[in-house]
């Protein structure tokens, strides 16, 4: 019997099916933005035939979704990205699967893997923020994400840091997804040049891509600084895409948020262990929750 972990973004959804902590195959694959529920559920059970194939059925799923999500109730609150609104995904996914479904918000899903498996697993509290189409993070309390009162925690992505700047798919203006996200750097440089090429040209001191990558990193350092402010953490970790960057984006962040904070330390900042499977490995952790406990043989 299998687990299927999947992590829905909003440029691609990557999953993992795995027995015993032994991943047996991994899957990626576009996220439709014409029909992004039905997408994410046709993907589920794509992966729960491949598990049957296998011979290791799906015991269980967990799915991880971008967005406001409130895992109370397994509900896609709204996703300024993928546009939906309250959407039933628990309800739909188990459904459609027929076995146990766990649904958990992506970031907060991959900070709870960072905290078992990853760069913060002997932090205890930490903040992990992730940087892909979007940017939200996760406050990791004794080694558990905190949600807020109703899922609302962790949109660092829509913290002004630019007042009065560009429009944001939000409603409001300058927020720090719309200069720090990689679709953002992406955009703002044009020419549909990938982020990742926007950083390397950056490294080449190419001015307009210099330019660009510059104020994300300014940006970034902002919302961590306010972060660090008002939560006091002792670790930063920062996943998703982006941080394939690696030491072009840890160093100068870690420069630029050390200037900010004239009268204290900088917390560590570090980049996640677990590259952009840090939600997946989470989403497979929400779903071996699901299952009673192993009790060993006598």
């Amino acid at each position: 019997m299998s687990l299927i972990g999947l992590d829905v973004g909003g440029t691609s959804m990557k999953a993992a099916v795995t027995h015993d902590s032994e991943v047996l195959l991994t899957e990626s694959c576009p996220t439709d933005r014409e029909d992004p529920v039905g997408g994410i559920l046709d993907f589920a059970a794509h992966l729960a035939s491949r598990a049957a194939a296998l011979g290791s059925p799906a015991q269980a799923a967990g799915i991880a979704l971008p967005g406001i999500v409130d895992e109370s109730t397994g509900t896609a609150v709204h996703s300024a990205n993928l546009g939906w609104r309250d959407v039933p995904m628990l309800h739909l996914a188990r459904e459609r699967l027929g076995i146990p479904v766990a649904v958990g918000h992506d970031v907060r899903t991959g900070g709870l893997a960072e905290a078992e498996l990853g760069a913060g697993r002997d932090a205890g509290d930490f903040v992990f923020m992730a940087i892909g189409t979007g940017i939200a993070a996760a406050l990791i309390l004794n080694g558990s994400p905190y949600p807020g009162t109703i899922g609302w925690s962790g949109e660092i992505g829509h913290v002004v840091v630019r007042p009065n700047g560009e429009d944001c798919a939000c409603g409001n203006k300058g927020c720090l997804e719309r200069y720090s996200s990689a679709a953002a750097i992406s955009r703002r440089h044009g020419a549909s040049v990938p982020a990742e090429e926007v950083i390397a040209r950056a490294g080449r001191n190419d001015e307009k891509a210099a330019q660009v990558w510059s104020e994300a990193l300014d940006c970034l350092a902002d919302g961590l600084a306010a972060t660090t402010l008002l939560l006091d953490p002792s670790l930063l970790v920062i996943g998703g895409g982006l941080a394939k960057a690696g030491e072009s984006l840890r160093a100068p962040l870690a420069t630029r948020l050390a200037d900010r904070l004239t009268f204290r330390e900088a917390p560590r900042l570090t980049l996640s262990e677990l590259d952009d499977q840090a939600a997946v490995k989470g989403a497979t952790i929400l779903a071996a929750r699901l299952l009673p406990p192993h009790k060993p043989k006598k």
